[in-house]
C-alpha cells in the first residue's frame, strides 16, 4: 500500500478521474477507511484532550509546514475522534565544551531550542489561568522520539503575520487589546524571544492564541520589553503576586533547569513591581481590568 502523505488522496482519486461516477464514489469510501482524515473533535474539554493526546494511536503524518525544527503533524484517533496535533522534538543545546570554548548559536552563548519549553510554557499557563490562550501540550514518546504533542487548533483564521500583511482589524479592538497584554506578559515571564509572528495565531472569533514556545525560558532574569506592559487583568496580577519557586518547580520542573525557574521567579517580580509602578502612577482603574469571558 502507497505511504500516507498529504497528495496520496489527490494522486490516487486523479486515476480515476476518467472513471464513472459509481466508480469514484467508491473509490471515496475506501480511501476514506485506508486513510482517514482529520476532522474536528468537537467541544473536547482540555483534560479530555489531554488524555486524547496521551492515548489516541498515529495513524498518519506529515510535515507541519511552517518553521524550521522540523515539527510534524500528526492524525491521531481513538475509534471515535480523530484529530490532528503537532509534534515536535527538537531538543538543542550547546554543549558544556562548546560554551567553554565561547561559541554562540543564533547569537546566544546559553543558546536551547528545547520542545520541553513547549510543555513547561503550557503547564505554567495552566498555573496562572492564562491556558485559554494555548493548545493543550503534554509530552508523549513517537517513533522512538521524545517531544511535545499539542493540540492542533482547528479554528484559525490568520497568523499574526498574514493579518498585518491584510490589513485586518478585528470586531472589538479593545478585548483584542487587552488578550495581546496578556500575550506580552506572558511571553515576558517566560523570556520567550521568538514570539514571531507566525507563532501568534487568531481564531475566526479572534482568540489570540501562543504557539511554538521552544525558544522560551532563557536565564536573563530582567525583562525584554517592560515599557511594553501597560495593563493587566485583576486575576492574572494576582496570580503573579502569589506564583512562588515551589509552584514553577511543582509544574515545570521536569522540563527546565534550576536556572530557568529561578529566572521565571525573578522576572515574576519584575512584571509585579511594573505593574505595581504603573498602579500608583495611573489609579488601579485604569491599569487593572476585569476579565472578559472566553479569554
Amino acid at each position: 500500500m502507497e505511504p500516507w502523505n498529504s497528495g496520496t488522496l489527490e494522486r490516487t482519486i486523479g486515476r480515476v478521474r476518467t472513471r464513472s461516477l459509481p466508480a469514484v464514489a467508491g473509490l471515496l469510501v475506501f480511501v476514506a477507511g485506508v486513510y482517514p482524515i482529520a476532522q474536528t473533535a468537537g467541544p473536547l474539554t482540555p483534560e479530555q484532550q489531554r488524555v486524547f493526546l496521551s492515548e489516541a494511536k498515529v495513524i498518519a503524518s506529515r510535515p507541519a509546514g511552517k518553521g524550521i525544527t522540523g515539527s510534524l503533524r500528526l492524525t491521531l484517533s481513538d475509534g471515535v475522534v480523530t484529530h490532528d496535533a503537532g509534534f515536535q522534538a527538537i531538543d538543542d543545546r550547546l554543549t558544556l565544551v562548546e560554551r567553554a570554548q565561547g561559541k554562540r548559536r543564533a547569537g546566544e552563548a546559553n543558546f536551547v531550542d528545547s520542545y520541553k519549553f513547549n510543555i513547561a510554557a503550557y503547564e505554567i499557563a495552566r498555573l496562572l489561568g492564562v491556558d485559554a490562550m494555548m493548545p493543550v501540550t503534554i509530552e508523549r514518546r513517537w517513533r522512538n522520539q521524545v517531544g511535545s504533542l499539542t493540540w492542533w487548533v482547528d479554528d484559525v483564521l490568520m497568523d499574526e503575520g498574514e493579518r498585518e500583511k491584510s490589513k485586518t482589524l478585528p470586531p472589538d479592538s479593545k478585548v483584542f487589546a487587552r488578550q495581546r497584554q496578556r500575550m506580552v506578559i506572558f511571553a515576558e515571564l517566560v523570556r520567550d524571544v521568538d514570539r514571531n509572528k507566525g507563532n501568534i495565531l487568531y481564531t475566526k472569533n479572534w482568540r489570540v492564541i501562543m504557539i511554538d514556545f521552544s525558544r522560551a525560558f532563557r536565564l536573563d532574569q530582567t525583562l525584554r520589553y517592560p515599557e511594553s506592559v501597560q495593563q493587566c487583568d485583576r486575576i492574572l496580577y494576582q496570580k503573579l503576586q502569589a506564583l512562588t519557586e515551589s509552584d514553577v518547580r511543582g509544574v515545570a520542573g521536569a522540563y527546565l533547569t534550576s536556572q530557568e525557574i529561578e529566572g521565571v521567579v525573578a522576572r515574576r517580580s519584575l512584571l509585579v513591581t511594573r505593574l505595581d509602578q504603573l498602579i500608583q502612577a495611573r489609579g488601579e482603574d485604569n491599569v487593572l481590568y476585569d476579565l472578559e469571558s472566553g479569554m
